[in-house]
């Protein structure tokens, strides 16, 4: 363990988050003998302790911090207070995650370009390509251990995936397989295989699956320049008066407020809560928040197309057995606007254990049809939609009028409504997914609406023009050098894949251009 920094040692790198763009960086800095500080508003939690129960395991992981929900979306309606499963804990939502970890594909980079204006949507090119990522996924894929890379094998196919992959088979799909997940497949840096437990999304029990908990920041920690403080909330960035960022003030476990001085603040802290910190830390010099000139930050908040689809058959499934999400169609992720809308998507195994399925499935209430689909839950298979939403201006997190957390922090409210796209895309999901169940003799297929979503997105997004955006093609904000964004809300649209493995790229690449602008002194 790295001896505790000083408060006052401005030589630091303070990163803010610990999940997959936090963990990530912190270890790839320190591998670099470069200082790390990472507080995380979470505790620390080794996968030992991980709780094989949904609502235990998310009162245990689950950021339960109050926010407020507003526009058309149902969970403004149903879950007002946004319980996302983003994880407030050491390893950030890698704790959680499925562990799908798949590259976009080189359109997905150019939207604006290859789907052209889309009315009510604020598209925009990425400023970087698929080029430029490339061997910055191999190094990620590697880290990660992701199947179906570097000759590791794809993951068994449980009861659920089996059921996939016939109907793949009979709606003439080509590409389904068991998925490039970041769980390993037989044992593999110091960590075991999967040992087909299910409830991946409670945290892994074995440490098969990749979370900077057990991978990045002991690495980081072991080199003696990665220090984790868990139970720091950041309520605020502060700068000088030639507008370098030189402080992070956190609450500490007591609830004391403490200032880390920093040579750089990296920003890692999810959708929601990065821009809320930014926007938080307006000043005379920033009087609509740090990075903002573009007005930007907050805004294009996205979340993925996303709905689920299950079945019931005659005989048992046990979907919920084996890996949650070992299992992929990838053969609507093209773009093809021939289907009524611009993007694609994927579809995935999924099972939710009883308590949660009992809170989304919802299919019109308590009754008879609620029931009779639990009765049968042994006998079901389901399924996600992954697709790509649109960027809106209009979606957005902003800071709260009046309420505010225990630090005296507005709360964020987060305001979003679908797109036409982004239905047209969920009617033709929900159709394919039915589709593919009745043609192997499903009793019964019904789909269910998108729960409250962990693919946040957006909210500081990249881009080429400093006006279009928040960050350059490095995460380094476009209004002040010393100041980057390290998460998902870096991106300047979604795609249609799992987010977790393109961040990890990004945060690797962004290790490298720190470390040398540190080097050549220009921050």
């Amino acid at each position: 363990m790295a001896a505790p920094y000083d408060l006052n040692d401005d030589s630091v790198v303070v990163i803010i988050g610990s999940g997959a763009g936090g963990g990530t960086l912190g270890n790839e800095l320190a591998q670099k003998g470069i200082d790390v500080v990472i507080l995380e508003a979470g505790s620390r939690h080794e996968y030992e302790e991980f709780i094989n129960d949904e609502w235990e395991s998310f009162s245990q992981l689950a950021w339960l911090d109050n926010r407020t929900t507003g526009g058309g979306w149902r969970v403004a309606k149903d879950f007002p207070n946004l319980p996302a499963w983003i994880v407030k804990a050491v390893g950030g939502t890698t704790t959680h995650w499925a562990g799908a970890s798949l590259r976009f594909q080189e359109h997905e980079f150019k939207t604006l370009t290859n789907y052209g204006k889309v009315e009510g949507a604020n598209l925009l090119d990425w400023p970087i390509t698929l080029a430029d990522l490339e061997p910055y996924y191999a190094k990620a894929e590697d880290k990660m251990g992701v199947t179906r890379t570097n000759g590791i094998e794809g993951l068994p196919g449980n009861n659920n995936f089996k059921i996939l992959k016939a109907g793949a088979d009979k709606l003439g799909y080509k590409e389904c397989h068991t998925g490039n997940m970041a769980i390993n497949s037989a044992p593999r840096d110091d960590r075991n295989s999967c040992q087909q437990t299910g409830f991946c999304f409670q945290g892994c029990k074995w440490g098969a699956k990749w979370s900077t908990l057990y991978t990045e920041i002991p690495k980081g920690e072991a080199t003696g320049k990665l220090e984790v403080r868990p139970n720091s909330h950041v309520v605020k960035i502060e700068h000088d008066k030639s507008g370098k960022v030189t402080a992070v003030v956190y609450a500490d476990k007591d609830g004391n407020m403490k200032s880390q001085k920093a040579r750089i603040v990296c920003v890692a802290g999810n959708s929601i809560e990065s821009p809320r910190l930014l926007l938080n830390s307006h000043s005379s010099m920033f009087p609509d928040g740090l990075a903002n000139s573009s007005g930007q930050v907050g805004k294009n908040y996205m979340r993925h197309t996303t709905g689920s689809v299950y079945a019931v058959f005659e005989k048992p499934v046990h979907f919920y057995r084996g890996t949650t999400m070992a299992g992929i169609i990838r053969d609507e992720a093209r773009h093809d606007p021939s289907r009524g809308f611009v993007g694609g998507y994927e579809l995935e195994t999924l099972a939710l254990g009883i308590p949660f399925m009992a809170a989304f499935l919802d299919p019109g209430g308590w009754g008879r049809s609620f029931a009779s689909a639990m009765d049968q839950y042994a006998n079901m298979a389901g399924l996600w939609i992954v697709g790509e939403d649109m960027p809106q201006e209009q979606n957005a997190v902003k800071l709260h009028g009046e309420l505010k957390d225990k630090y005296g922090m507005p709360i964020p409210d987060v305001w979003f409504t679908d797109h036409p796209n982004d239905e047209a895309m969920r009617n033709h999901a929900y159709s394919q997914g039915i589709k593919l169940y009745e043609a192997v003799g499903a009793t019964r297929a019904f789909p269910t609406p998108p729960y409250p979503s962990t693919h946040n997105l957006g909210t500081n997004r990249m881009s080429e023009k400093a006006q279009d955006g928040v960050v350059n093609k490095h995460g380094q904000t476009h209004d002040i050098k010393n100041l980057f964004v390290s998460d998902g809300s870096q991106f300047t649209t979604g795609a249609a894949e799992n987010p977790t493995l393109t961040i990890v790229t990004l945060a690797i690449r962004q290790a490298d251009y720190i470390a040398e602008q540190m080097g050549a002194g220009a921050i």
